[in-house]
């Protein structure tokens, strides 16, 4: 039996019935990691991971244990993990070590989690190919000359490449389930406040959000029933209880947003999402054109609003406080030299473009309108669901591009989060469910093999809703 190619599930099944222990688990998951070239890892806890598992097997013993005790996971590496380094993927925090656990890593600690290590992502998650980290690309495992997606590559990469058996990732605006869709897993970003921030460091704080990647369906639901929920240390968190939904897909209206399907879309990725489009209407789904209008405005609204909140954010990373800290022979020289050193050219850039939209006399003409054209695309969205029960749509233009491809061009990169973001502006849930790969090619593309992610977008806090529907559809695709 190969133990890291088994689920949540399956895995919570052998350490039951006794076919292995969490510490045989976690040690083949080590070499594994430590044998692979795919850089999904900047941080191996070795460690933590071999005292939790001994920890787990007492448990285990007892018969008193959770579905995720014992059970491998990663750990994006903007999420505190108490006593380790967190890094987000920066030179500045690059000796940084995390003073406290967030909250879902408590929350996974209490169910018996043992954490492998911590995860490859862009510099403070600002990115979708995982190329600006500081610490190096991690490659796709399906195509190791392409990317895994960004911001959580590394998340994505180690599920899909058997590392991990389940991994956490952020979502400012589309960095769980672009890289889901990238490598060919299930990737969920929860609604805004469904899962608490405590303890993630902020990338745009109107936006981020936690959540899970899995091998399918079945395991990113129990992953996200750990780690959802009302917290005190977040304000933004809400109060919900996660119900199992049971909408059929027979009767369950679905949304097609036409504006997703115009110029700019590869052939190959409009051919597999309209084919799992067709197996939902054969599987008695009602299909419906909507129309997202204010859709054309999202990414130029996105990258006003995200940048404004990382000009606010990342202020703190000053020399001072946190991590990197240049001698210098006063206080703005130390906080220049800094800044100059530890931060990257993809965050240097957020900076300044939040700080331009913010600054007097601009702030009206682009803060502020941008700040109206989210509620117009909110409104959209409110309008959408008023139809339609769930709506379905790629969840990127094109398959993972080649490592290198698109560097040079930040307006091109961010085009790749062209069917994500405006999700995000309206703090709606969203997943991205492997529809499968790339078979015939078009000419010259090259694609061969490439997975695809059908994006399932849900009404506010209906997360239920959409796994109902993705486990269906999961069994069809």
């Amino acid at each position: 039996m190969n133990f890291t190619e088994l689920t949540i599930k399956q895995t919570h099944e052998g350490l039951k019935n006794k076919k292995f222990s969490s510490k045989e688990l976690t040690l083949a998951y080590l070499q594994k990691i430590k044998k692979s070239d795919l850089n999904a890892f900047l941080i191996i806890t070795e460690g933590l991971a071999l005292a939790e598992a001994d920890e787990a097997d007492k448990k285990i013993a007892t018969g008193n244990f959770s579905e995720l005790t014992g059970v491998p996971c990663a750990i994006k590496d903007a999420i505190l993990v108490e006593g380790e380094k967190c890094t987000a993927g920066s030179k500045i925090l690059e000796n940084y070590v995390a003073p406290y656990d967030a909250t879902v890593i408590k929350k996974l600690k209490e169910k018996g989690a043992v954490i492998l290590g911590k995860t490859n992502t862009d510099e403070f998650t600002m990115g979708a190919s995982t190329e600006n980290s500081a610490f190096g690309v991690t490659k796709n495992p399906h195509d190791k000359t392409r990317v895994a997606g960004g911001s959580s590559g590394g998340s994505a990469a180690a599920v899909a490449a058997d590392e991990a058996v389940y991994s956490l990732g952020s979502d400012t605006g589309g960095s769980i389930r672009q890289p889901a869709s990238f490598c060919g897993v299930v990737g969920l970003c929860p609604t805004y406040g469904a899962v608490s921030r405590y303890g993630l460091i902020a990338h745009a704080s109107s936006f981020d959000q936690i959540g899970p990647f899995g091998k399918n369906i079945d395991d990113v639901k129990t992953v996200f029933n750990a780690i959802y929920g009302k917290d005190k240390m977040d304000a933004t968190s809400a109060n919900l209880e996660f119900r199992i939904s049971n909408l059929e897909l027979k009767g369950c209206r679905i949304g097609v947003p036409k504006e997703y399907f115009m110029k700019g879309i590869d052939k190959d990725v409009e051919k597999i999402i309209k084919n799992a489009v067709k197996k939902a209407e054969d599987g008695g789904a009602e299909i419906i054109e909507i129309s997202l209008p204010s859709s054309e405005y999202a990414l130029a609204c996105y990258y006003i609003l995200g940048p404004s909140e990382i000009s606010a954010n990342l202020a703190r990373f000053d020399g001072i406080k946190y991590g990197l800290s240049e001698p210098a022979e006063n206080l703005l020289d130390v906080y220049l030299k800094s800044r100059g050193r530890g931060l990257g050219a993809e965050p240097k850039r957020r900076i300044m473009i939040g700080t331009y939209c913010l600054s007097s006399g601009y702030y009206d003409a682009y803060y502020k309108k941008a700040q109206e054209v989210r509620e117009l695309i909110k409104q959209d969205f409110k309008k959408a669901f008023e139809k339609v029960d769930l709506l379905f749509c790629p969840v990127s233009p094109f398959p993972a591009f080649k490592i290198g491809e698109k560097a040079d061009d930040p307006i091109s990169m961010y085009l790749a989060d062209i069917y994500t973001v405006a999700v995000k502006l309206s703090g709606l849930p969203g997943l991205s469910l492997p529809a499968g790969k790339i078979g015939n090619p078009s000419a010259g593309s090259g694609h061969d093999g490439l997975p695809v992610g059908l994006q399932i977008i849900g009404n506010y806090f209906k997360e239920n809703k959409i796994l109902a529907i993705a486990s269906q559809l999961e069994k069809m695709l």
